[in-house]
C-alpha cells in the first residue's frame, strides 16, 4: 500500500526538466557547423575513406564519412554542454 504522504511530496517537486526550443536547437547546428569547419583540418587523416559528398568541398576541407562524423559527434556534444550551461544559468 502506498501512503498518502508520498502523494503529497509528489505534487510539490517542480518539474526540473529541460524542454525542447528553437534557442537550443540552434546553438546545436552552430556548434555542429563550427566543428564541421574546424575538425576536418586537426584530423591527421581527414581524407581517408570515402568521401562526403557536401555542398562546398573546398570550405569543409571534402572530408571522409568517419570525419564528418567525428565532426558532428563533436559538435553535439559542445553545442549540449553549452545548452545545459546556459540552461543553468538562465540566459535561455
Amino acid at each position: 500500500m502506498i501512503s498518502s504522504i508520498l502523494f503529497a511530496v509528489q505534487s510539490t517537486v517542480p518539474n526540473s526538466a529541460v524542454e525542447l526550443n528553437a534557442t537550443g536547437t540552434a546553438i546545436i547546428i552552430v556548434a555542429s557547423v563550427l566543428s564541421l569547419l574546424i575538425i576536418p583540418r586537426v584530423v591527421r587523416y581527414p581524407h581517408v575513406g570515402p568521401k562526403m559528398p557536401l555542398p562546398f568541398p573546398a570550405i569543409f576541407n571534402d572530408p571522409s564519412v568517419g570525419t564528418f562524423l567525428a565532426a558532428l559527434s563533436t559538435g553535439h556534444i559542445i553545442g549540449i554542454g553549452a545548452v545545459l550551461g546556459l540552461t543553468n544559468l538562465g540566459a535561455i
